[in-house]
């Protein structure tokens, strides 16, 4: 799930083959084909995990996505300044998005065994077995049920999911790995291309322009 808002002007926004059309910014559910042109105009883009709290109130809401009005984003960036540091965007970002998932009322409902595998997943190393058979063994289900509620649990695929925690992984990484190969080892990915493939294909850019731009410890 992800969260695009122009700094000002307008994006353009695309949902699968439709129409595009002009607003400020976008809240958009996991696994839903769209596209953005965002040229002549800075951004401002938050990712949110779909089994974080505020997620699982999110995808209640949206099936698709949602355009945000002038209005909208004037108050969502008020208290985000124009040369804010990645700290401050960080500490913007925590803010904001508990308040773009105050427009439900209540939570998406996840399985509790995808729950407790979702925990499990976090804690353990990057080279853990994470196939199919492996994952229905710790979350007790079958595969077939497995990859049915963890898909209706979450809104997308287990095996985009795993490919997303690396991601994370990775951005950790990031701050403290002196390589982009480290960086990628750690992550759990096969070597650095891979890595900088994944990125470019998820964010628009390659792994080492994301790495620079977060501070280091």
């Amino acid at each position: 799930m992800h969260i695009v808002i122009a700094r000002s002007g307008s994006l353009r926004v695309r949902e699968g083959k439709g129409r595009a059309r002009k607003a400020a910014g976008i809240l958009s559910a996991p696994d839903v084909a769209h596209a953005i042109d965002a040229r002549g105009t800075d951004v401002v883009l938050v990712f949110v995990d779909p089994e974080s709290d505020a997620g699982e109130r999110l995808r209640r809401e949206l099936s698709g996505v949602r355009l945000l009005s002038d209005d909208e984003r004037t108050n969502i960036l008020a208290d985000l300044a124009l040369d804010a540091s990645p700290e401050e965007v960080m500490r913007w970002a925590a803010r904001a998005v508990p308040r773009f998932a105050g427009m439900t009322d209540g939570r998406a409902k996840m399985h509790p065994r995808v729950r407790k595998l979702l925990r499990e997943l976090r804690s353990l190393p990057p080279d853990t077995d994470t196939s199919l058979a492996s994952l229905a063994a710790r979350a007790g289900l079958s595969e077939g049920r497995l990859v049915h509620v963890f898909r209706e649990s979450l809104g997308i695929p287990l095996r985009p999911y795993l490919l997303w925690l690396k991601v994370q992984r990775a951005v950790v990484a990031f701050t403290t790995a002196a390589s982009l190969t480290q960086a990628a080892h750690d992550a759990g990915f096969s070597d650095a291309a891979h890595m900088s493939r994944t990125f470019r294909r998820m964010f628009g850019v390659p792994a080492s322009e994301l790495k620079r731009s977060i501070p280091h410890a």
